[in-house]
C-alpha cells in the first residue's frame, strides 16, 4: 500500500482490513449487490486532491486465489492491498479480460514486483 501511495505522490490516508468470507460477502452484498465473497472492496471517502479511504481484503478468498495461481499468500495479499489502494486513489479498470492489460493492472503488477523484490 505504501508503494502505491508513494508512486501516486499525493498525501492520503487509508486503512486496510483483512476480513473473513462472511464479512466480505456482507460488504459485497450491501454495497455492490453481489451476494458472494470477493477478494477486495475499497471505499473512497475523500476527494481527488486528498484521498481518504478504506480497503477490505477478503483473506479467505485471497488464500483460495493464491492457491489457484500457485503464488504465496503474502504475494496475493500485497496484490489485493495495492489493488484496493489504487481504486481509492482514483484508478479504475474495465470489467472482463481487458482489465488485465489496463493501465491500472500494469501499474499494480509493477508495484507488486517492487514490493516483493525488497523482501
Amino acid at each position: 500500500m505504501r508503494k502505491a501511495l508513494d508512486a501516486d505522490g499525493r498525501e492520503a490516508e487509508l486503512s486496510v482490513t483483512l476480513v473473513d468470507d462472511a464479512e466480505i460477502t456482507r460488504l459485497n452484498r450491501e454495497y455492490r449487490g453481489k451476494d458472494r465473497p470477493t477478494d477486495v472492496i475499497s471505499f473512497s471517502l475523500g476527494s481527488p486532491d486528498q484521498p481518504l479511504g478504506d480497503v477490505y481484503v477478503g483473506a479467505e478468498q485471497a488464500r483460495r486465489q493464491a492457491e489457484a495461481l500457485a503464488v504465496p499468500l503474502s504475494e496475493e495479499l500485497v496484490r489485493l492491498a495495492i489493488h484496493g489502494t489504487l481504486h481509492v486513489l482514483g484508478h479504475d479498470h474495465p470489467d472482463g479480460d481487458d482489465r488485465f492489460s489496463s493501465p491500472m493492472y500494469v501499474l499494480q503488477e509493477q508495484l507488486v514486483g517492487e514490493v516483493l523484490s525488497r523482501s
